[in-house]
């Protein structure tokens, strides 16, 4: 496990500077819990350090998403993974690598079903959500708007 932050300014005048953090994740699936703390001080220090108004239920939206992308990662896929969160101005990237390059397929809303909702609540949650693949297996971003209007 490897955790690692830092200011990625963009240079642009006026503009409050990009922050990320990124979490490496090894294979056993035990540091779920690290990743949903590592979101929330993640937009605690984004408040503070940017003045980027965050909502009150953003904090528990992206640690649930951080959540089921970790999840699905640790379930479906071989090997470690990458966690990493980013501003851009006033969104929140959650960028998920993992080693498996099969792309996940949110189904049809089925109320009998017991699992695989993870990536439909991500979807329901996030204001865009991409899918590719990548050459050792697949990213999953997840924007989130940090304040509403």
């Amino acid at each position: 496990m490897d955790e690692s932050s830092g200011d990625r300014g963009l240079g642009r005048p006026g503009a409050a500077p990009a922050l990320e953090t990124s979490l490496t994740l090894d294979g056993d699936g035990s540091r779920i819990a690290q990743a949903r703390h590592l979101a929330a001080a993640f937009l605690t220090k984004v408040k503070a350090e940017c003045g980027t108004p965050v909502a009150a239920d953003t904090v528990q939206i992206v640690q649930l998403i951080v959540s089921e992308l970790v999840t699905n990662a640790r379930k479906y896929a071989p090997g470690p993974a990458l966690l990493r969160l980013r501003t851009t101005g006033p969104v929140l990237r959650v960028e998920l690598w993992d080693s498996n390059p099969v792309l996940p397929a949110a189904e049809a809303p089925d109320p009998s079903r017991i699992r695989r909702h993870g990536l439909e609540i991500v979807a329901a949650l996030a204001r865009a959500i991409t899918v590719e693949q990548t050459s050792v297996g697949k990213r999953i971003t997840a924007d989130v708007t940090l304040a509403t209007a």
